[in-house]
């Protein structure tokens, strides 16, 4: 039942757009396995084989850390509506900082947000449908404004000290590059 592809076509691209969630998988060489569900307009189709979202400031920062070591990403979406379906992305991420020289280059894809920690790109190696027949529906209702309200009442200071303090290592210690100087 699942579909192969080397890159992405118009009618996977149109159901990109209309996802309201995507999940994110990344794993080290050893240890845990991450896998983030994300939101909030976030994700953009930059070419056929390329796509990414805005990461913004969270709790922890698995997948920085992951890419940093073996590049391995795999992004998830899949219909909880009328037609059934699951697309999984696989490939190789790379992790841009604000501080990167091509931070603007990628960052005029997104919409912006208070609290942008960095852009994640995958470089698409191969694209895989399924049929999604077990998936539940679900119904959409709104986005949810709690970390939008969280990261406008704090400072650039104040985020930055954050992230010192909670994203800079993986729960498996490994450096995510958030701070680096380079």
């Amino acid at each position: 039942m699942a579909d192969f592809f080397d890159d992405l076509n118009e009618e996977l691209i149109e159901f990109i757009k209309e996802q309201k969630i995507f999940f994110v998988a990344t794993a080290a060489n050893q240890g845990l396995i991450n896998l983030s569900p994300k939101g909030m307009d976030t994700f953009t189709c930059i070419d056929n084989n390329t796509v990414g979202y805005l990461d913004l400031t969270g709790s922890g920062n698995e997948t920085a850390a992951h890419i940093k070591e073996n590049k391995r990403l795999t992004i998830m979406m899949c219909s909880f509506t009328q037609k059934p379906l699951i697309l999984r992305l696989y490939g190789e991420g790379e992790v841009i900082f604000p501080r990167n020289k091509e931070w603007d280059k990628w960052k005029a894809h997104f919409n912006t947000y208070y609290g942008e920690r960095q852009i994640i790109l995958l470089h698409i190696k191969m694209v895989q449908t399924a049929c999604g027949y077990a998936v539940p529906f679900y119904e959409y209702k709104k986005e949810r404004d709690t970390l939008t309200k969280w990261t406008e009442k704090l400072t650039d200071s104040e985020i930055k000290e954050y992230w010192k303090e909670k994203n800079q290592l993986s729960l498996d210690k490994l450096p995510t590059g958030l701070l680096d100087n380079n």
